[in-house]
Order: structure tokens, then sequence, then C-alpha cells
């Protein structure tokens, strides 16, 4: 009896040393838990991949649950605000208010599992299931432009299909990238996720982007930003889905509603201070409403620039000497470029605007700041023709504002843009005031489009053959 009692109390303590260890070992795996953030790209890479091996078996209720996490993580009122001020405030680019705005439309209008619809075909010789099923780890490069916007909406389609997501951030976005990767993968993990569902390294480069291109491990790469890192992604070998340039014309011909027009796109250029690829960058207005447009542009916070030598001298501010616009300008205010100038202007001036010609470096070069040239000319289809020309085919966006239903349709096929807005501020096109969902990665170069949960997907037929058509 005694040697039963002392071999019980034996047992006791090995349970209990067993269990101390345990709770030391599960205390060291916490505090080893980066949340999604790593030291190197190969490490990053490695914890993606096992992270989708893990959520290929979870259910469609399981990340349609992980989606809602995100949204309702971002949604919170205090981490809205922090990444939203965060943003701003390391990148300098846009302003506070219109972060808000996209981080919510991110959130809120992004689509889930519902994207991802599945199509059967019966018949004599049995039953065909197509559907969309993961590609892997996605390698996804992210603007500074768009920083937190991005990576909400990438997140939730990528996570929606099956994928784990692999970001390489600009390095200008670097702190509230972090942030956000973070706060969304400690949320995702107490909800009971895989861990490392949402990665990047902690100090991106492009020695690291270059390392997650040719890592054969990375599946499917996706690139949001401009024409050079659009072109890399694509000459990878790999399947690539690019997002890249674009320079959106508005058109105003004589039976558009003119003041309504004249706010609409003031709104759509000044917002988030033009960066949004989809915003407005020149205007082309028939002569007859010219006038009257610029009126009431100036109505709605326009400053009217007539000075030729000013705007000259505006030129020579905001652009380099290729003519591209100068990064440090990119993104800023009205106000900040005027003042920057010498001219001194009330806050509520939003939008630069000044009458130039068709060929003007201000018509034809994407600046991402609100100076919005205009070009009078002499009827709509000339306004059309133009249009065509400074949009330079990049198939990307386009405005038009006008009643004439013909002439709508005739600018829609010319220019053959991924959005097209009719009577509305460019922001309507991705969902903004508009009907449809959201995204910030806008696919015209590859073809997906507006992306969204099955443009990150293969799709796969599953065949049961001679059985279970019960027509």
């Amino acid at each position: 009896m005694d040697m039963d009692l002392k071999a019980i109390e034996q047992m006791v303590e090995q349970v209990l040393r067993e269990i101390q260890s345990e709770q030391m070992i599960n205390v060291t795996e916490q505090r080893k838990e980066g949340y999604g953030l790593f030291s190197t790209i190969e490490e990053a890479i490695e914890a993606s991949e096992k992270a989708q091996k893990k959520l290929l078996y979870t259910g469609m209720a399981d990340r349609q649950k992980y989606v809602d996490v995100i949204r309702k993580t971002v949604l919170n009122k205090e981490n809205l605000e922090l990444i939203s001020r965060l943003a701003v405030e390391e990148t300098e680019i846009g302003c506070y208010e219109h972060k808000l705005i996209k981080n919510r439309l991110a959130a809120e209008k992004t689509p889930g599992t519902e994207d991802l619809i599945s199509e059967a075909v019966t018949g004599d010789n049995g039953l065909t299931l197509i559907e969309y099923c993961p590609f892997g780890v996605i390698g996804a490069i992210t603007p500074t432009t768009n920083p937190t916007e991005t990576i909400i909406n990438n997140s939730i389609s990528m996570i929606a299909g099956g994928n784990t997501v692999l970001f390489s951030p600009h390095p200008r976005a670097k702190k509230v990238s972090r942030l956000l990767v973070k706060m969304l993968n400690k949320a995702l993990i107490e909800a009971g996720a895989p861990s490392d569902l949402i990665s990047m390294v902690e100090e991106p480069s492009l020695e690291n982007t270059e390392k997650m291109i040719s890592n054969p491990k990375v599946r499917l790469l996706v690139a949001t930003g401009g024409p050079s890192i659009v072109k890399k992604v694509l000459s990878s070998g790999k399947k690539a889905i690019g997002a890249g340039a674009g320079n959106p014309p508005v058109v105003v011909d004589e039976t558009a509603d003119i003041k309504k027009a004249a706010k609409d796109i003031v709104d759509g250029c000044s917002f988030d201070n033009n960066v949004p690829c989809i915003a407005e960058k020149e205007v082309f207005a028939v002569d007859s409403i010219c006038d009257h447009l610029i009126q009431y542009m100036k109505d709605n916070g326009a400053y009217l620039m007539t000075d030729r030598q000013q705007i000259e001298e505006l030129k020579a501010l905001i652009t380099t000497e290729k003519g591209g616009p100068k990064t440090s300008f990119v993104g800023k205010s009205a106000v900040y470029i005027l003042d920057q100038l010498g001219v001194k202007v009330p806050d509520s001036v939003r939008v630069i605007i000044m009458e130039v010609p068709k060929d003007d470096l201000f018509v034809q070069e994407e600046m991402m700041m609100p100076i919005l040239p205009i070009v009078r000319v002499s009827d709509v289809d000339t306004a059309i023709e133009y249009a065509y020309e400074a949009e330079q085919g990049n198939r990307h966006t386009a405005i038009m504002h006008s009643q004439n239903v013909e002439k709508l349709s005739k600018m829609a096929k010319i220019l053959e843009t991924t959005i097209f807005v009719k009577n509305a501020p460019s922001f309507a096109g991705i969902g903004a005031g508009g009907e449809g969902h959201t995204t910030f990665t806008i696919a015209g170069p590859t073809g997906e489009g507006l992306t969204s949960a099955r443009s990150f997907c293969r799709k796969r037929k599953c065949v049961l053959a001679d059985a279970f058509s019960i027509r």
C-alpha cells in the first residue's frame, strides 16, 4: 500500500513536471510569435507555405470566418483611425479623412467566399464539377499610394480563395504595413486561424522582392503599382496579375448636367489628393459649356490658374527633368503645392485647374496630384478622340458626363477601359457611391479587371463519369 502511494506521488510529480514544461514551451512559442513578421524572406515563404497547407484543409465556413475577422479588425474605430493616420504620416501622401474612407471601403465591400461560385454540368455521361481553387502562396507587391487599402483588400480576396499571402510593401510604407499585418494576424490567431496567413519581411527591399519573385514556392505574383514593377512580375515566368498605371480622362459634352459634372470632377480629382489610379487626371470639355464648367468647378474648390508663366513655373516645381512627377509632390494637397509656388489660398481650395492644349505635359503625364488640366474642344467627337490619345492605351479608367447615350456608348467602345464611369465621380467605379464591389488591385494589363477572390484562384475540374445525373 505504501509502495502504491509512493508510485502515485511519483506519477503526480511527473505529470506536474510535464505540464510545467509544456507551459514553458507555450510561453516560448508565444514569445517567438511574430504575427506574420519575419527577418528573412526565406522564413516568411516557409511559414506562408505551412499556413496555406493548413488553410487548405479548413472548410469554406472557416475561410469566411477569417474574412469576417479581418473586416471586424479593420472596422474597429481605434484600428481604422490608427492605420489611416499612420499611412499619411509615414508616406506623406494623401489625406487622413480619405484614407479612412478607403480603408473602410476595402473592409466592407471586398467580396469574400461568396465570390467563388461553382459550376456543375450533368448529362448522360455523369457529373462534372468546376470550382475555384487556391494557387497556394501568393506574393503581393503593394504601393506607397494605397498601402493599407491594398493589404486589406488583397488579404480578404486571397484568403477567401484559400491562399496565403506574402506582402512586399513599398519601403516608404513599411511601418504601417508591419502594424497592419501584425494586427490582422493577431486577430486571426485569436479566432483560431493558422498562424501567418498574412506575412511580410520586417525590412522590405528590392532584393527581398526579387527573392520572392524567383522563389518556386510562391505560385502566383500580384503587383499593384507602376509600369516597372508590373513588367517585372509579368516577365517572371510565373502566373502574374498586374495592376498598372492609368491616366483617366474626363469628357464633358453639351448635354451634361454641368453643375453636377463640375462638382463630381472636383470631388473625384481631389479624393486622397489624386493618388488613386482611377482619379480624374485631365478634362476635355466642349467649347459651348467650358466656361460654365470652369466657373462651377471654381465654386466647388478649384483654383483657376490663367498666367502662362505661372503654369510653366508650376511644371518646373513639380516635375523632374524627364517630365515625370517629383516624388516629393505626389499626393500633396493643392494648398501645399500652391504654397510652394508662393501662392496663398484658403484651405477650401482642393484642385488646381488651368486651360492647356491637348499635347501639354499635364495632359499626357499622370501626375497623381490634384492638378487638373482642361482642354477646350469644338465637339464631343473631338473630345473622345483626344481622351483616347491621353489615356495612352492603358485601358484603365475613363469618365464621361453626358446624357447622350450614343456618345456614351462610343466613348466606352473606343477607350475599352476596365472602368468607365458615367455621370459620377471616378470613385463610383470602385463602389463608393456606385454599385459593385471594391478593389484596389485593378488588373487592366493582365485582363482580370476589378480583382476579387476568384481572380486569385485556379479553375479545377472534377468528373464523375456515368453517375449522379438524376434528370
